[in-house]
């Protein structure tokens, strides 16, 4: 008797693991690699498969939210799903474009493509959207920071550092 309700025990176990881990999939917070796959497939995204998981989950957040009127809170919500931190979005109505301003985070968002793309997709064809990052300026360090604490920022904080696209 002990043996089979040690076997049942083991097996009703792996059960709950796998069921635990099923249900993860059903959020795109807490999906992995597969879920993702499944995500991609259910939103009619092209595979990300081998990007960082974090990357994948903020481009299917960013298509879910991105469904409906286009608005400058629409626009806003999209971009801060792709780089965790915050986004004012700036219309300029007389050169019909609107500009996207990273506020929190310094230099180019790890997935700066995807949230082109995204942002491609929702605006309207006829507004041209612009980018703005923020970088450390001479301001920012002289006399505020020891070179110690420069030391600890990669180029890519400092202005006018350009991405390349």
């Amino acid at each position: 008797m002990k043996a089979i309700a040690e076997a049942q025990g083991s097996e009703v176990s792996s059960l709950y693991a796998t069921l635990d881990e099923i249900l993860k999939q059903f959020y795109v917070e807490t999906a992995t690699d597969w879920g993702l796959d499944l995500w991609e497939e259910m939103l009619g995204l092209k595979s990300y498969a081998g990007k960082p998981v974090e990357q994948r989950s903020s481009r299917i957040i960013s298509k879910l939210r991105g469904i409906g009127t286009v608005t400058i809170s629409l626009i806003k919500n999209v971009a801060e799903s792709y780089v965790n931190g915050t986004v004012e979005v700036n219309e300029d109505n007389t050169n019909y474009s609107f500009t996207v301003k990273f506020v929190d985070n310094l230099g180019v968002p790890p997935n700066l493509e995807d949230l082109m793309e995204a942002i491609e997709e929702i605006k309207p064809a006829h507004l041209e959207v612009k980018y703005e990052y923020k970088y450390l300026l001479i301001s920012d360090i002289h006399e505020v920071m020891t070179i110690s604490e420069i030391e600890t920022h990669p180029l890519t904080d400092f202005a006018p550092f350009e991405p390349v696209l």
